[in-house]
């Protein structure tokens, strides 16, 4: 090849080269505003994955199981042993004892719609969200903020793994926090205590 002919060439292969690297470093385009409107759906969005519940109690004077998947209507039971409205199922509990779930007047409306806490007990649904139950049996808690590691509960009631605090309940209670292979590598369920302690406030004691 021509020596003249050569260093065209290769003259033109480093004004090629040095126009792609000048493409790669330019700065890219200003990006447009996220609409308003969208920002909003998505924030609405977000504020819609609510935390899904399900509370249980064992009554063992009455042979019941008593369910809940609304944190208020549980701590009303919990002060006062009973629930205006609910839905039993005689005889299809654990070893055949009843099963009593606790109705919002807005679960009362549609008597023949299964409440999120049926669905949930019953295997029909799982929480897409956040996830946090209990589980009050023996005078004991029991703690799960995984809606797998309650389900395996229910199924064989008993827990493997567990984080576990003597007398802190509200009324001196053991309260047991269920861990899995994942969360027991955190060590203490700090966000599953706090939860906890936010359901149940400690009751302020009268000065003597």
């Amino acid at each position: 090849m021509d020596k003249h002919v050569f260093t065209a060439l290769a003259l033109a292969g480093a004004l090629t080269l040095s126009a792609c690297a000048t493409e790669r470093v330019s700065p890219p385009a200003a990006q447009p505003a996220k609409p308003a409107a969208s920002q909003a759906a998505a924030e609405s969005q977000a504020a819609a994955q609510q935390e899904a519940n399900l509370f249980i109690v064992f009554d063992e004077e009455r042979g019941r199981y008593y369910i809940f998947g609304d944190p208020a209507l549980y701590r009303i039971f919990l002060e006062t042993g009973e629930v205006a409205l609910t839905r039993a199922f005689i005889g299809e509990g654990p070893e055949g004892t009843s099963l009593v779930f606790g109705l919002t007047k807005e679960d009362a409306k549609d008597a023949g719609r299964p409440t999120p806490a049926e669905r949930l007990y019953k295997g029909q649904a799982t929480p897409s969200g956040p996830f946090y139950g209990e589980v009050l049996k023996g005078g004991r808690y029991y703690v799960f903020f995984t809606w797998p590691d309650m389900a395996d509960y229910l199924k064989h009631g008993e827990v493997l793994l567990t984080y576990t605090e003597i007398g802190v309940g509200p009324n001196g209670e053991t309260v047991i926090y269920a861990l899995n292979k994942n969360t027991a590598k955190e060590g203490r369920p700090e966000a599953a205590i706090k939860r906890f302690h936010a359901l149940h406030p400690k009751k302020a004691t009268a000065a003597n």
